[in-house]
């Protein structure tokens, strides 16, 4: 089981939670299991063609993903997928 943290701004998305466990070998097992569950959530961790969307990381074991092997990261070894939108502002 893979622990996925959500920050505050997406948690209703996930019926308030912000800690979820899902059995996934990769990210995109993870967004595949929120999928099932939360389909709106999925919307807004991937783009309409299914990629990561650009704006949200995604770090595993501390990692941001996108230095790993992206969406294809394994999880064989991992306890924790953190998901952090970006936040912009002037």
């Amino acid at each position: 089981m893979v622990r996925v943290l959500l920050p505050a701004m997406l948690r209703h998305l996930a019926d308030g939670r912000g800690v979820l466990e899902v059995e996934a070998s990769t990210i995109d097992g993870v967004l595949d299991s929120l999928g099932a569950g939360f389909p709106a959530l999925e919307r807004r961790l991937r783009d309409e063609t299914g990629a990561l969307r650009r704006y949200v990381n995604f770090y595993v074991d501390g990692e941001e993903c996108r230095r790993l092997d992206g969406a294809k990261t394994s999880l064989a070894e991992v306890k924790e997928v953190q998901i952090i939108p970006s936040v912009a502002g002037g």
